[in-house]
Formats: structure tokens, sequence, C-alpha cells
């Protein structure tokens, strides 16, 4: 299998993960990709792009099972509100399409807000950065390669 940016980003910092594969699935939704890999839809996350009000970037990553609050999410960032980017933003933006973003290794580096629930997951999954690929890892390696802050941004 081709590495992927993710995976680069935690092969350097020596980060262990286990990549699964379900792209003869077709799945995209996260709730799906949580049914088809077996795991609890609760261990298994989406990443989500936004822009503010203030036209910044925000990347939220929140439970599949569960919607971003956008008012909790506005919140956590400090701005009046958030609101989704259109779809055809999303490759331009974070260099992933809709169903493989990963909050690794985008194009540039968002201000990124993991859900706190995910502080409780004994394992966290996130894209690989491909549709098709998910990454099993350690909640708390990630803040080894990624800044990110947590909150509770679902509803």
């Amino acid at each position: 299998m081709e590495k992927t940016n993710p995976m680069r980003i935690l092969d350097r910092a020596k980060v262990p993960y286990t990549v699964h594969d379900y792209t003869s699935t077709g799945s995209v939704a996260a709730t799906d990709v949580a049914s088809v890999l077996g795991e609890d839809p609760k261990e298994v996350f989406k990443t989500l792009v936004t822009q503010g009000k203030s036209e910044r970037y925000y990347v939220f990553v929140v439970p599949s099972d569960k919607e971003l609050d956008l008012k909790k999410a506005a919140a956590a960032v400090g701005e009046k509100s958030v609101q989704m980017i259109p779809s055809k933003e999303l490759q331009p933006t974070t260099g992933y399409i809709h169903g493989g973003c990963s909050p690794l290794g985008m194009r540039k580096q968002l201000r990124t807000v993991v859900d706190s629930s995910a502080e409780q997951c004994a394992r966290f999954y996130v894209s690989g950065g491909k549709v098709g690929i998910q990454i099993e890892m350690d909640f708390n390696d990630l803040r080894k390669v990624l800044e990110f802050s947590t909150a509770d941004i679902v509803r």
C-alpha cells in the first residue's frame, strides 16, 4: 500500500499506528466506516472543515455518530459563527477530498479542535488521508504530531 501524508507524518514521529483499508466497500459516511471496520462509532472520528465569520478556516474532529454543534464549535475557536465549507473548497484548502480528509498532513496547518470525548477512547480512528483508508492509533499520541485543543463540540 502506498503511504499517505498522515502515515509519513506518523512514521517520522515514530508513532505506532494500524492502517485499515476498506476501499472495496465504497463507504464514505463515517458511521458506515465504523460499521465496516466493526468498531465503536464513538472511536471512529470524522474530520470537518469550517470557515468562521473572520474568514479563517478551522478543523473539527468529531465522533462518527455525532454532529458538529456549530455554536459550540464557534465558541471553541472564539468566533461569532462558523459554517461548513462547500465541498468544492475542501481540496484547495486542505489538499484532501470529501471522505478522505485527515487532520494530519493538511496543505496548511489549520487550528484544530478535537471533541473532548476522544480523551476517553481506548483506540482512536481517523482518516488516513485517502477515501477507504483509516488510521487506528492511541489518542494520546496525536499530540506528538498535531497541535490541537479539545472541547465539547458535538450535539
